[in-house]
């Protein structure tokens, strides 16, 4: 798994992803649902079955920092019968990873697509080095499969966005790289980004307060929020953002602790908060920070609820029908997370689910019918 220079020519790699694309949508059909989770300071990708039972993994749990983990994942999707990958690192002195002791933090950055043997197919980035330059990133927070078969990568510490060819070749970016501002193509710690239909970028812009959707030539079209990191209201970190079939959008405002969809005149239409249980995590003050929070074909919404070290499923009504982990108890079991054993899960989502979110196969693919 360590070499990340696969003998796979890139060709073969689009061919083997939409060959197994077919397999994998014709199989989801007659399954059970199955869930892929960012265990985040756990160092790996788990994917489990509705009982919490893990079924795939890929990293060695929380004591491991080398390149056959997956260092501080914030965001995982599977792409046929790959899984995509951004290890975004742990910083220095997190106490969910007590495990990293260099005062500097454990960095990662890299993006990796692996097979189901856990095998390296494709990768950019290097391993621990930070960086700005070809082959480089800093912190990279989400990776997005795009159906031309590109990967949108949020680059946080370099404060932009960038789409990378399978050749390692940067042909858009959003941001200006290593400027942290809120002016005309400028960032403040982006934290996702999707493709929508229109063919527009849909951006969090954390720091800004705000989710921004930008066109290829850098024009701001649609903003909620208020695009000052002085400014916190109507939301305050947003970590991501995804624009659903009716045109509404749902948002993870994670320093209010709530999910939040607003529709298209930017009134509330719906809201979940993740710290009114008792047992929530307070967390010095700052709360559960949910980090992700996505629409499923059923109408239910899967969030990822951070520190409060759970993924729940919730109904329209606000009701919790399904829980990965355990409420404020960090672990780690490499069997089940039916009762606990994760910790600080960034990222959630339904295998083969792509509602509101960009759909790795463009009108030709086999799970086109999963997009917004």
């Amino acid at each position: 798994m360590r070499n990340p220079h696969s003998s796979v020519a890139h060709v073969v790699i689009l061919a083997f992803v939409a060959l197994g694309a077919r397999a994998l949508a014709e199989e989801d059909e007659d399954r059970a649902p199955r869930y892929l989770i960012a265990d985040q300071f756990n160092n790996r990708v788990i994917e489990v079955d509705e009982r919490g039972d893990v079924v795939w993994h890929f990293g060695r749990g929380p004591a491991d920092f080398s390149p056959d983990s997956i260092i501080g994942c914030n965001d995982a999707q599977r792409v046929g019968a790959f899984t995509l990958m951004a290890g975004t690192g742990t910083p220095g002195g997190q106490p969910e990873a007590p495990d990293c002791t260099n005062s500097n933090g454990c960095p990662d950055n890299r993006v990796l697509l692996v097979d189901r043997a856990g095998h390296i197919v494709w990768q950019y980035g290097s391993f621990g080095v930070v960086g700005s330059g070809t082959n480089q990133l800093n912190t990279p927070v989400q990776a997005t499969w795009l159906p031309n078969g590109h990967v949108l990568i949020t680059d946080q510490a370099n404060e932009r966005i960038i789409e990378v060819t399978q050749k390692k070749e940067v042909v858009w970016q959003y941001g200006t790289t290593l400027v942290a501002g809120n002016g005309f193509n400028q960032l403040n710690n982006p934290n996702c980004a999707e493709l929508l239909e229109n063919g527009h970028i849909l951006i969090c812009d954390e720091n800004n307060n705000r989710a921004i959707e930008v066109t290829r030539s850098h024009e701001i079209v649609w903003q909620y929020g208020s695009g000052d990191p002085n400014i916190t209201v109507p939301v305050s970190g947003v970590a991501f953002a995804s624009r659903l079939e009716n045109g509404h959008t749902l948002i993870t405002d994670s320093n209010h602790a709530r999910i939040v969809e607003i529709n298209r005149g930017q009134k509330v239409v719906w809201e979940y908060f993740t710290n009114t249980d008792p047992n929530s995590n307070s967390r010095g003050g700052t709360g559960p920070l949910p980090t992700r929070a996505v629409r499923l074909r059923n109408g239910h919404t899967l969030i990822s609820d951070q520190y409060n070290h759970r993924v729940i499923e919730v109904n329209p009504d606000q009701r919790i029908v399904r829980t990965f982990g355990k409420i404020n108890s960090l672990g780690y079991d490499a069997d089940s997370v039916h009762g606990g054993g994760l910790n600080s899960p960034y990222d959630a989502k339904r295998i083969g689910d792509y509602t509101g979110l960009t759909a790795p196969f463009g009108e030709e693919g086999d799970e086109a019918d999963n997009r917004r």
